[in-house]
């Protein structure tokens, strides 16, 4: 799975990546159209979202909140936006307010943010915001998100306390080596079978996100809703010095 070539335009790569999602899906049985990809466009300029958005795609994410509140009022109000990994919870608020936009926030680790992003969308009277717990499923020290043995919890939270919030289901982020794949994607998928059970919820309508750009595919046939491709679609990243 390699990345496209360098002198592919981003849209390009885009339709290679949907073809791709699409015949994952199709491989395992899977309608393709319960699989969102999310076109994730951390460090990249507002000109290079906007060839992506005219090519037809609506559903983008970002990481940083700075960056995000920058860059989303400089683009149509009808994109998707997904807010991707930790929330500081006092970035909530400041967020929401700046992308009305914002579709679903990949990256509830915590009860905290969880209210925090309930209190925010409350005071400022917008409808229901689509949420996933994160869940550290590498076991890595440094990486945020919940363990696996605690997501019922928070989910049971974030459903029954947080009415403001709509829970929507999983996200995991692997090992950015891909080293964790897909033993991440089967812990994912048992939290899943856990949580559903404990809230009786139907897994039909539970979404996992999960999958990356070198390992989208493989997530898709192990049961993703909604994977986050960047660097594939948008090129390699120039990270900034000091994200936040």
């Amino acid at each position: 799975m390699a990345a496209p070539a360098v002198e592919a335009t981003a849209a390009t790569a885009l339709r290679s990546v949907i073809r791709r999602a699409r015949k994952a899906a199709e491989h395992v049985g899977r309608d393709p159209e319960r699989v969102r990809v999310v076109a994730v466009s951390k460090t990249k300029p507002v000109s290079l979202i906007r060839q992506i958005y005219d090519a037809g795609h609506r559903c983008f994410g970002e990481n940083y909140v700075q960056e995000f509140i920058d860059k989303a009022p400089q683009l149509p109000e009808d994109i998707e936006w997904h807010f991707v990994g930790h929330l500081q919870s006092n970035k909530a608020k400041t967020l929401l307010a700046k992308v009305p936009n914002l579709a679903m926030v990949e990256g509830v680790d915590g009860e905290k943010v969880a209210n925090h992003l309930d209190r925010a969308v409350s005071s400022l009277g917008r409808h229901p915001l689509k949420v996933l717990v994160q869940v550290n499923t590498s076991g890595e020290a440094s990486k945020s998100g919940i363990e696996p043995s605690s997501v019922v919890e928070l989910a049971r939270h974030v459903k029954m306390h947080c009415p403001n919030l709509v829970f929507s289901g999983l996200m995991t982020i692997g090992m950015p080596d891909y080293t964790s794949t897909p033993q991440n994607f089967r812990t994912l998928t048992n939290c899943r079978a856990d949580v559903c059970k404990a809230l009786g919820m139907s897994e039909d309508q539970f979404e996992l996100s999960m999958g990356m750009s070198g390992d989208f595919e493989q997530a898709i046939e192990m049961g993703s809703t909604n994977v986050r491709v960047g660097s594939t679609i948008f090129g390699p990243r120039d990270y900034p010095k000091k994200p936040t």
